[in-house]
């Protein structure tokens, strides 16, 4: 199992006048097999630190290390076998003209495995999905088979570390607590490390030990899952996002 750390982690795009700092000066630490939750409003650079850490943004600065291992500028061998991402919209991070079988064969070719067959059917069987669906391509799959695969396809390289981005905010509300709680089922028997990105706190308090709150590209407080549900903030922006999350709170004039 591998742990997170980020140190004063500072993520940017353009440069000069057109510079625009999306993370600010980000320090947390993710424990080996724990679950740890990023929440805040669309834009307050969550996603962005997911994606710096697996080299889709290469203008940061600041310290990464997965496992102890400090990250550069490329990243080591063995690098995206320890650490896989599921992104948010299932259809859009499928091939569409690549079978299920394609994408995973494909996936477990890469990581230079052997008996492709086998490993296939149980990355199926672990997902929920049978043999069935081996055959079909992603548009004729419902969005949550589609997140199936694509989470298929994150365990395929056998990783320590998945980095969940916004996983079940595309589904159907049907079968969202379906695949979260799958997720929950996988980390538990797979002993993983997951960072996972929601702007839902109901999600992020089902799935997760500890919280940092983000606000512009800042994390204004990092506090433990118990605390949250009892509502005991020490931040005001964090104060603000609880009390979103319960509902329209009408002022006392009104009610």
């Amino acid at each position: 199992m591998s742990d997170l750390e980020f140190d004063g982690l500072n993520v940017w795009f353009g440069e000069d006048y057109d510079r625009v700092d999306a993370v600010i000066n980000a320090h947390f630490t993710v424990p080996s097999g724990t679950s740890f939750g990023l929440v805040g409003e669309s834009g307050s650079g969550k996603s962005t630190i997911l994606r710096a850490l697996v080299g889709l943004v290469p203008t940061w600065s600041g310290t990464m290390r997965v496992g102890g291992e400090a990250l550069g500028v490329k990243r080591p061998r063995g690098f995206y076998k320890d650490v896989q991402m599921v992104f948010q919209d299932p259809y859009a991070s499928l091939h569409p003209r690549h079978s299920v079988d394609a994408v995973l064969g494909e996936t477990l070719k890469l990581h230079g495995f052997d008996d492709i067959d086998r490993r296939i059917q149980k990355l199926l069987s672990d997902v929920g999905l049978g043999s069935a669906f081996r055959f079909r391509y992603p548009h004729q799959l419902s969005g949550g088979q589609r997140q199936r695969v694509a989470i298929a396809r994150a365990l395929a390289p056998e990783p320590s570390v998945l980095l969940l981005d916004e996983p079940t905010s595309a589904l159907d509300v049907s079968v969202q607590a379906e695949v979260l709680n799958l997720l929950t089922d996988l980390r538990e028997e797979r002993k993983l490390t997951y960072l996972m990105v929601s702007h839902d706190l109901a999600v992020v308090a089902h799935m997760c030990e500890e919280v940092a709150v983000m606000q512009n590209g800042e994390i204004v407080e990092v506090m433990g899952v118990a605390a949250m549900r009892a509502m005991q903030p020490t931040h005001a922006y964090t104060k603000h996002l609880l009390e979103s999350s319960l509902g329209y709170n009408p002022p006392e004039d009104l009610r």
